[in-house]
This record gives C-alpha cells, sequence and structure tokens, in this order.
C-alpha cells in the first residue's frame, strides 16, 4: 500500500509512459504541487465520480487512476505553475485519509505493469483509419505522417488521453485491459460520436 496525494479531474486520464500537461492555479492544488515537489515529485491523477445532487462533501472517486511524476515544471510569478507529468503506474484506491491538507491523500496499491502488446495489423488499420474520420469531424489539424511513425501503445493511449469522451467513457479507456480491448472501444466509441455529431460529448452507460 502507499498513500498518494490526489489530482481529481475529471476527462484528465495518464497512462504509465505517457505525459500529461497541466496549468495548476487552485490554491489547494498549488500546495499539492509544492508538497509533492519537496517529497517524491509524485501527483496521483484520478477522475472524480458525479456530485450528488444537494451534498456538499467532494465526490466520490473512480476506483482506478494513475500515478505521475512531475517531469516539468514552470513556476510563474503569480503562484501559478505549468507542468508535465510522466505517467508512473496505474493505482487502484483502497480508501480516501483523512487529512489536514488542503488537497485529497488516499491509500491505494499500485498496480502491476501491463505486459508488452501490439495490435494485429488489422486493428492499427482500422483505429487509425476511423482516427482520422473522428478529426475530420471535429476539425482537427493532425500530423497523420508523425501518428503513423508511433508505436501502438503510444497511438492507443495518446487518442485514449485526448479524445472528447465523457468522464465514464474515458474512465473505460483507462481501465481497458490492454491496448487491444482499449482500441477496439475507443473504435467504437468514435463511431457512436459520428452517429451523434449534434452532441458535444459521448456519453458511455
Amino acid at each position: 500500500m502507499t498513500r498518494l496525494s490526489i489530482f481529481p479531474l475529471p476527462g484528465a486520464l495518464l497512462f504509465p509512459g505517457m505525459h500529461l500537461p497541466l496549468h495548476i492555479f487552485e490554491p489547494r492544488y498549488r500546495a499539492l504541487v509544492s508538497d509533492a515537489m519537496a517529497r517524491d515529485r509524485r501527483v496521483a491523477m484520478i477522475q472524480p465520480r458525479a456530485a450528488e445532487r444537494g451534498s456538499d462533501a467532494p465526490p466520490a472517486l473512480y476506483d482506478i487512476g494513475c500515478v505521475g511524476r512531475i517531469a516539468e515544471i514552470e513556476m510563474l510569478d503569480d503562484g501559478r505553475s505549468n507542468l508535465v507529468l510522466e505517467g508512473v503506474s496505474l493505482f487502484r484506491l483502497i480508501r480516501e485519509l483523512e487529512v489536514a491538507t488542503q488537497f485529497r491523500q488516499v491509500e491505494a496499491e499500485l498496480l502491476p505493469a501491463p505486459a508488452e502488446e501490439t495490435l494485429s495489423l488489422g486493428a492499427r488499420a482500422s483505429l487509425e483509419v476511423e482516427a482520422r474520420r473522428f478529426a475530420d469531424r471535429q476539425g482537427y489539424a493532425v500530423d497523420w505522417e508523425a501518428v503513423s511513425r508511433l508505436d501502438d501503445q503510444s497511438l492507443v493511449n495518446g487518442i485514449a488521453q485526448i479524445a472528447p469522451f465523457d468522464v465514464a467513457a474515458k474512465q473505460a479507456l483507462l481501465e481497458a485491459d490492454g491496448i487491444a480491448t482499449r482500441a477496439d472501444l475507443i473504435v467504437q466509441l468514435m463511431q457512436f460520436f459520428g452517429r451523434h455529431d449534434g452532441d458535444d460529448r459521448v456519453t458511455l452507460q
């Protein structure tokens, strides 16, 4: 078991080996970053569940998140900061701790690194084709030559991190068992989104 300081942020995924840029401006998360820099540079990303109506309590958390290490940091004059987290390990939430800090802390179990895995040629082609369609519908400018050079893990996890799906869909991607399963889910979500062009975000029930 390990004690983690958490940054609960809906829609923000981090995978081991991937990078997540963050702009820190709230006082409680400024305190979290200062604490992390003074200790082990670790910040644990996890998504909050929907808040209960009429409740002032902090929203409950999903069970799985990712520990990140502050790889780069730019401190601004007004106390804000820009940083880049590098994913280290997925973790499973055990319980939230009662603490005096402004930021929330949890007891968690670090999960073992997944086995190395690659996509079949068909799965890779299907993902790239659907990603192009999705990007065109959204008006995204993408360097597809650079995308084609990404290894399977970076491609799949990169799309999962930046795709504009809702919190539940993003969590399903984080918890997917391996990149082949995650790639298949990404394709399904992008196809679903394409059939609901009037919606701003995909909703996964």
